[in-house]
């Protein structure tokens, strides 16, 4: 029965609570909001206030105090966030209300929403908003008389029940959202639609209230249409220059969220495979190919394009609700008829109760895409296009437009700071190492003079004294032809080699004097010297050290601030340093009086937070350091783009001169660095503290970067050319000078005619303008003293990003390998190889259409991915993907278009990089070139022409000339030079267009002549015309040709032939990536081949047995290493430019082609290949700069010896432990060197270098972390250095016999018997008896039979004492059948002979019993048998002879009784022999078992003869009480060694003495033994000395100044010869 009041809400049988809960908390709510205002209202008359003209949370925050912190943003946003968002929060509902219920009904909501955003402007739509509240209120409660439906009472059905008229099913229905009786409307979705009526109605009064005076003074103004701001500032502040936390957000949301809005629109449509997204990824393209140009444009045309990607978003939204009638309704027939259509559109009903998803997952070809349905990633899409619409309607982001339009016109600023940069450093390393080389010669022709006056007095006097005053004597009076004679004795290479004498090192003062003067730094306290001096002292001792410096720096600070304000005298200055004084003392009164272990622990603690602290300000010094060149550019670009954005902001227009106001003007012949004090000492971009000896190694100094180790920024220019900038900041040549000695340098600058002659003007790098600026900007100033105040980790976190900004161009290689690994395909390959071969290879910097070209191709193979992702094509169907799971030449996988779930995931990354990189570039003026290259161009060209008119007026002084044909000329020429550059433009159009120029040309040419020959001769034009047509394609495919040829040509030959050669030395790195290579292929062996899954190289090797793809593999890395030290040797660009590349080629087709074919794997399957590849690419990646940069003119000494660290020294001494690695590399080195020594000086040398490059890392260490004098070693020291060396000298010495107990007792594996045989022999004669006991007739001791065991021998100390030894574990009782496994067959002959020997024998008979034992050896273990017997005599005339006699002759039935003949217990050991325990058998033979021995007969045949019985023998225990059949022996199992130590165990404790102990004693005993003997060149105070002179060996070989190399090593011999040479040369220099 229905009852009718449910229709009307009145239930019955219901709790009254649970009936009336929701009125009782409406009403609640109610009471509530009536005393609130109740309340107010009581206030505000008790207090006479007046009532606030709008009701906020926050009195007087209005939006004035909006811009002015974080705290006043957020409460602004808490009381007006409707009033400024409420527009958006009702789209954002009316999206929500389309996303929850996705019927028919919500059709209505999407038109209003498409007609309401089509109004487009805020008062449109303001007009409009009443009429669709007024909708809202009717459509509701429309929706709410549907839900509530006729009374049931009535009984009369709906005619869309009526079947007979409308076929209609419950889904229609509940689509349609229509009243039925079987499925009633689901009212609760009318909850979604009140909230945006709700909001709705709040936001008509918002539109309402916003056009009040009292609203728009204290809330702002709701407009959308900026006013053009040339006649007034911007009413907001800058916060492009951030100065506080809030300006920070402020960029995050104004200029970064553009980009993280496009990141969202990508994401959205990759997330569905659907048509409609594809025209979110195509939107998305677009826009980031658009970038800042879009966001410069006025604000009508960014509006414009913005709203057409809302409206399409829209679009989106309303098309899939209108879809959702048939992925609801009809899906059933839908995936049977027209699966297609749920492929191409992603259909799938995201509302449940239309259908069982269980019912539908059955047709694996035609799967529902559950994942990708619904409206989620729309609406997300939706908030972020509207948030970012508002965005680009704030006043804020006029900021934006303004800064990114002066970065417009920075275009070109970057090159010029960078090349300058690059020009500075390599003219000042180029001019050390001539100074240096020069300082060397003028050295060695001190040395030859000193030879010619020696060897001239050499014959008169034999004592030195004499040879010095005999060639004084005859120095004089020597002539012409004798000074060219003097050095023939010293022909002979053998005698330069043995010619060393003291005289040689008499001109070293003067060296030392002339050598360049190193400026000492004070460095900050590291982390490790704060630790190390904690260690030396104390921790409290050591904070109060750094305390005491850091009140030092602070009063130098202070000095320096007071000397900058005013000239006064210092009071101040002493005033501050005596109460720090006072304090210090304090303190140390307060530590003396209180030093107990509770503050030691907190000095320890608050010691390891300092040192905490002092590591993280050492990270960010140390990123600071690598990212200076970047920040000084950009600090550069940063101030200027301030002026820029100021002078554009109003108006006024912009030249060169309005830059080059900022600096002061640098006047010729001075240089920067000598006005400025001593702020110029510090060293430029490129680090130039470092000496000209160390300088072919750095970065810095390769002429490619400044800091970038993999980047080239900047073009090289001629060093002869003139170049300018865009600002006319010229200075002279002796820029070049910054540090180091300025006036040395000058120096031999003069001495060098060639250069002084030629002077290079050059651009000012960024920090010569730092320095040069005289106008200071508050809003700057006050951005950098924001920076300054944050906290340590801050700092840490903005280094770091720094850090990776001015290196996103690694950041964009490495996301593009990482994609590559990830994908393994051929779509993806192409990158990876433009990226080796074309961007790492560009001189001087990847151009603008490398990256357009990755970045077009990363748009276009998401597209094509995208597309082969829609499951209607044949190969992405589900049988032909299961039947090609795993083949890794599957078509669609190896091409890159498989479709799976992350398909797309690493290129958003991949393309997020890479626009990220382009706006770095932009910003930074590093994007587009070529308009410094035209104003260069266009420079070049006046000078020239200024040239020639000097010219030309010198010319008309000689020989006067009219006067008025001069200028024509002149004009002429210029026109001429201005045209150049457009010719230029149109050269590669001319060649293009050329062929079919002159073809048109022969055309009209025969035309003209055909009107006047007669027709018979058409025949021949007819094959002339052809000859034309072919004429005119050969003219295009040459100019095709000759278009695509030519760049690659200049490419090629701008690597070749740089204008500019910076040599760099990155072979360290390089080898360090090949030796990681061939370690992954020792250790990854398994991965290279088809079925060595299981594989192990060791086991493998073992055998005997090279598998083919590991040695292919060895040989090719092992060739790769040998052939780069060769071309590195050789310093050939163009082999190393070939062998690059002949492998980018050749390892991208093996690994990506070959190996997936030999290994059956997939290359993204393959982890170890992976590795591979990876360090591989990073080898490439080091192969193309070194190829870019070209090899260093010198390469002096090993890679590992450029530093003395802790670090170097360690590599190098690991270096000089790999076998063969020495030899080899000196082998090599000698081989492909110009050299005059032998092998073996060779060898002299560079072991001389080694030992002098050690004992140097010693004195730097030395120096760094030194020793207070007088001070004991630390208890810690002695106990853990001296303990730890006495701990290891014991275990050395005890080692054999501990390590035999371990393996017994700890480490040992018990290894049970597997079969257990026992014999028994009558003398030679054929056994008796003989059984075997395996498997379960072995049973293993239980600890309930070790305790009756225990029991049984508790009174006898020896036996528990054995028994103790082992465990139950170890102990198994083999029981052993009695009767015989194997008839007896023995021949009659035999037997009688043995019968007769039994009875009548006159000597003994033996009885053999023997036991052997058999153990598994792959458990452990060298011994897999062992056995022994036990042998009685039977004596003539023993009763034991003849019962046994008469058992053969067949008279006695009965047993024979043998005494004492079967030991119970047995020890198996290790070795071969099993004794029987002599603890549990004391009385040895007496305890064995008494055995019966008896002879069972059974007739198989007729007669009396032994072949007519079958005869076996049985062996009983005598006396037995149960089981007499069985024997049970008890077998007491050793452990033995585990296969991982039984190289060790087999060797046995004596044999693991002579082996082992006494090798390793020998070894040991080098370490404490023969020392006095290397004292003398060990234990050298200064090295300097003699490192130089090895360097200088090097530098003059590579030089080519063998000669000198001779008489250098000479030198080098002698001091190693003379002892007190050494002493004078290794004293430590004052």
């Amino acid at each position: 029965p229905v009852d009718p009041a449910n229709w009307f809400g009145i239930r019955k049988g219901f709790p009254n609570l649970g009936y009336i809960q929701n009125h009782l908390q409406v009403l609640l709510i109610l009471i509530f909001e009536a005393i609130v205002y109740r309340h107010q209202e009581y206030y505000h008359t008790l207090y006479q206030l007046l009532p606030p003209v709008m009701e906020t949370v926050f009195k007087d925050v209005s939006h004035e105090q909006l811009d002015q912190g974080v705290l006043s943003c957020i409460r602004y946003f808490i009381n007006y966030f409707f009033y400024k968002f409420g527009l958006e929060i009702c789209f954002l509902l009316m999206v929500n209300v389309i996303g929850q219920r996705m019927n028919f009904m919500v059709i209505f909501h999407g038109c209003w929403l498409v007609v309401i955003l089509t109004r487009r402007k805020r008062c449109h739509i303001a007009r409009l908003w009443p009429k669709y509240c007024v909708f809202l209120v009717i459509f509701l409660l429309f929706q709410y008389l549907l839900c509530l439906g006729i009374p049931p009472a009535l009984c009369i059905d709906y005619p869309w029940r009526w079947n007979h008229f409308i076929p209609v099913n419950s889904a229609l229905i509940k689509w349609m959202y229509l009243p039925d009786f079987y499925v009633p409307p689901n009212s609760t979705h009318l909850i979604a639609d009140f909230l945006l009526l709700l909001c709705a109605a709040q936001q008509w009064k918002v539109f309402t209230d916003e056009k009040k005076e009292e609203w728009y003074t204290i809330a702002g103004e709701n407009t959308d249409e900026l006013e053009p701001l040339t006649d007034r500032p911007n009413p907001v502040p800058n916060f492009i220059n951030c100065r506080s936390y809030l300006d920070m957000l402020k960029v995050v949301v104004f200029r970064y969220l553009f980009w993280f809005v496009l990141a969202v629109v990508f994401v959205t449509g990759a997330t569905r495979i659907s048509i409609f997204g594809l025209g979110y990824l195509l939107a998305c393209f677009y826009l980031l190919l658009m970038g800042t140009s879009m966001l410069r444009k006025p604000v009508h045309m960014r509006l414009a394009l913005w709203d057409c990607l809302i409206l399409y978003n829209v679009t989106v939204i309303v098309s899939k609700n209108m879809l959702a009638l048939l992925s609801c309704v009809f899906v059933q027939s839908m995936q049977n008829n027209f699966c297609w259509v749920i492929q191409l559109f992603s259909l799938v009903c995201t509302v449940r109760g239309y259908y069982n998803p269980r019912d539908l997952d059955k047709d694996r070809d035609c799967m529902l895409p559950v994942e990708e349905a619904g409206i989620i990633w729309d609406s997300i899409c939706f908030f972020f296009l509207l948030l970012q619409r508002r965005v680009f309607l704030s006043y804020y982001f006029l900021h934006v437009t303004a800064d990114l339009r002066a970065s417009a016109l920075q275009a070109s600023r970057g090159f010029e700071l960078v090349r300058a940069s690059i020009v500075k450093n390599m003219s000042f390393y180029q001019e050390a190492e001539k100074k240096s080389l020069a300082q060397l010669k003028r050295q060695m022709e001190r040395i030859r003079a000193k030879q010619q006056k020696y060897h001239q007095g050499r014959p008169s006097s034999p004592t030195r004294d004499s040879e010095h005053d005999g060639a004084e004597q005859s120095g004089k009076e020597e002539t012409s032809k004798q000074k060219t004679k003097w050095w023939r004795p010293w022909l002979d290479h053998a005698s330069v080699l043995h010619s060393g004498e003291y005289y040689l090192f008499e001109s070293d003062s003067e060296e030392e004097e002339e050598r360049m003067l190193e400026e000492e730094k004070s460095a900050k306290q590291s982390a490790f010297q704060l630790a190390y001096q904690a260690w030396v002292t104390n921790a409290k001792a050591a904070l109060k050290e750094r305390h005491r410096q850091k009140r030092e720096q602070q009063r130098a600070e202070q000095d320096v601030k007071e000397k900058e304000k005013t000239e006064g005298p210092d009071g101040t200055g002493e005033q501050l340093v005596e109460p720090s004084g006072e304090t210090e003392v304090q303190e140390e009164e307060e530590f003396a009086g209180r030093s107990n272990i509770l503050h030691r622990i907190l000095n320890i603690l608050k010691f390891f937070w300092v040192l905490f602290l002092t590591m993280v300000d050492g990270l960010t010094q140390w990123l600071g350091t690598l990212t200076k060149h970047h920040i000084n550019m950009s600090t550069v670009l940063w101030v200027e783009r301030y002026v820029l954005t100021q002078k554009l902001s109003k108006g006024d227009t912009v030249n060169r001169k309005t830059l080059d106001d900022l600096y002061e003007a640098s006047q010729d012949g001075e240089t920067p660095s000598t006005e400025t004090g001593s702020q110029a000492v510090t060293p430029e971009e490129s680090g130039m503290d470092r000496g000209p000896m160390d300088s072919q190694n750095s970065a810095a100094s390769s002429g490619c970067e400044g800091e970038d180790v993999l980047s080239s920024p900047v073009d090289y220019t001629d060093a002869t050319t003139p170049v300018t900038t865009g600002y006319n900041t010229r200075t002279n040549s002796e820029d070049q000078v910054v540090d180091m000695g300025a006036q040395q340098v000058m120096e031999s600058l003069q001495e060098c005619p060639e250069i002084v002659g030629h002077p290079m003007s050059r651009t000012r790098t960024a920090s010569e303008l730092l320095l040069k600026r005289h106008f200071y900007f508050e809003e700057l100033e006050e951005s950098e003293q924001f920076y300054k105040s944050q906290s340590r980790f801050l700092k840490l976190i903005l280094a770091f990003s720094k850090f990776i900004a001015a290196h996103s161009e690694l950041l964009c290689y490495f996301i593009i390998i990482v994609n590559n690994m990830v994908t393994g395909s051929v779509i993806s390959l192409f990158l990876p190889i433009l990226v080796f071969l074309w961007a790492m290879l560009s001189i001087p910097r990847p151009s603008k259409r490398f990256w357009m070209t990755a970045i077009v191709y990363t748009e276009v193979m998401v597209v094509i991915k995208y597309l082969f992702q829609f499951g209607f094509f044949p190969w992405n169907s589900y049988a032909i993907l299961v039947r090609s799971d795993g083949k890794p030449y599957f078509p669609p996988r190896i091409l890159g278009l498989e479709k799976t779930d992350s398909y797309i995931k690493y290129d958003l990354v991949q393309l997020m990089a890479l626009f990220f990189h382009r706006s770095l570039l932009m910003c930074y003026g590093l994007w587009d070139h070529q308009d410094y290259e035209v104003e260069a161009k266009k420079k070049k060209e006046e000078e020239e022409e200024q040239h020639a008119t000097d010219e030309g007026q010198t010319a008309r002084e000689l020989e006067p000339l009219p006067e008025e044909p001069m200028p024509v000329e002149h004009q002429l020429k210029q026109d001429e030079q201005k045209s150049r550059g457009s010719r230029l433009r149109f050269r590669k159009k001319r060649k293009k267009t050329g062929g079919r120029e002159v073809a048109d040309t022969i055309v009209a040419t025969h035309e003209t002549v055909k009107q006047q020959e007669p027709k018979e001769k058409r025949k021949v034009k007819a094959k002339r015309r052809l000859k034309t047509v072919g004429a005119k394609c050969q003219g295009c495919c040459l100019s095709m040709a000759q278009c695509m040829f030519q760049p690659v040509k200049r490419f090629f030959y701008n690597i070749l032939h740089p204008k500019y050669r910076a040599a760099t030395d990155v072979y360290v790195l390089m080898f360090l990536a090949d030796v990681i290579d061939f370690v992954i292929i020792i250790f990854g062996f398994w991965a290279f081949g088809k079925h060595s899954a299981a594989a192990d190289i060791a086991s493998t090797l073992s055998e005997d047995q090279v598998p083919e793809a590991f040695l292919v593999m060895l040989l090719i890395q092992f060739a790769t290493m040998v052939i780069d030290r060769a071309l590195y040797l050789r310093k050939t660009v163009l082999g190393k430019l070939i062998f690059q590349v002949f492998l980018v080629f050749g390892i991208h087709l093996w690994m990506f082609f070959i190996l997936p074919a030999v290994t059956e794997r997939m290359f993204n399957m393959n982890t170890v290949a992976q590795l591979w590849y990876f360090v591989k690419c990073i080898y490439f990646a080091l192969s193309a700069y070194q190829i870019r940069c070209g090899y260093p003119t010198r390469i002096l000494g090993n890679f590992l010896t450029k530093k003395y660290n802790h670090i170097n020294l360690f590599l190098f001494q690991g270096f000089r432990l790999v076998p063969f690695l020495v030899e080899l590399r000196a082998v090599m080195d000698w081989v492909w060197t110009d050299t005059t020594l032998s092998l073996s000086n060779w060898m002299c040398v560079e072991d001389i270098y080694a030992n002098i490059f050690i004992i140097k890392c010693s004195r730097e260490t030395e120096k760094k972390y030194p020793q207070p004098k007088g001070q004991k070693k630390k208890k810690i020291v002695k106990y853990g250095m001296g303990g730890l060396i006495i701990l290891f000298l014991i275990c050395i010495i005890w080692f054999p016999l501990l390590f035999m107990s371990l393996v017994r007792s700890v480490v040992g594996v018990v290894n049970h018997p597997i079969d257990v045989t026992v014999t028994l022999q009558l003398g030679g004669y054929e056994p008796l008896f003989a059984v075997s006991a395996q498997q379960q007739s072995i049973q293993s001791f239980t600890a309930q039979d070790y305790e009756t065991l225990t029991y049984e021998f508790e009174r006898q100390p020896s036996a528990m004492q054995f028994i103790t030894l082992y465990s139950y574990e170890d102990i198994v009782t083999a029981r052993i059948e009695g009767s015989s496994g194997a008839l007896w067959s023995i021949s009659p002959p035999s037997r009688e002979q043995m019968r007769k020997e039994l009875q009548n024998g006159s000597a003994d008979i033996t009885l053999h019993f023997t036991w052997r034992f058999q153990r598994d050896l792959a458990k452990g273990g060298t011994e897999e048998y062992t056995s022994e017997k036990h042998t009685k005599d039977l004596e003539p005339g023993s009763p034991v002879r003849a019962e046994l006699a008469e058992l053969l002759q067949g008279t006695l039935d009965q047993p024979v009784t043998v005494p004492h003949l079967f030991p119970k217990y047995i020890r198996a050991p290790n070795g071969p022999t099993a004794n029987p325990v002599k603890q549990l058998q004391p009385d040895e033979e007496e305890s064995y078992l008494n055995l019966e021995v008896q002879l069972k007969r059974e007739k198989i045949g007729d007669g009396t003869s032994t072949s007519s019985f079958l005869e076996w023998w049985v062996v009983r225990l005598k006396n037995c009480v149960s089981d007499c059949n069985i024997l049970p022996m008890v077998i007491f199992n050793d452990k033995v060694s585990p296969p991982s130590l039984g190289f060790l165990a087999g060797y046995g404790i004596m044999g693991l003495y002579v082996s082992i102990v006494l090798v390793i004693g020998k070894f040991v005993r080098g370490f404490f033994s023969e020392i006095s003997h290397s004292i003398m060149f060990e234990e050298l105070p200064c090295v300097d000395r003699i490192l130089k002179l090895c360097q200088d060996i090097f530098m003059v070989r590579e030089t080519g100044e063998l000669e000198l190399e001779e008489e250098l090593y000479a030198k080098l011999i002698f001091l190693y010869r003379s002892p007190e040479t050494m002493i004078k040369w290794t004293r430590e220099k004052e």
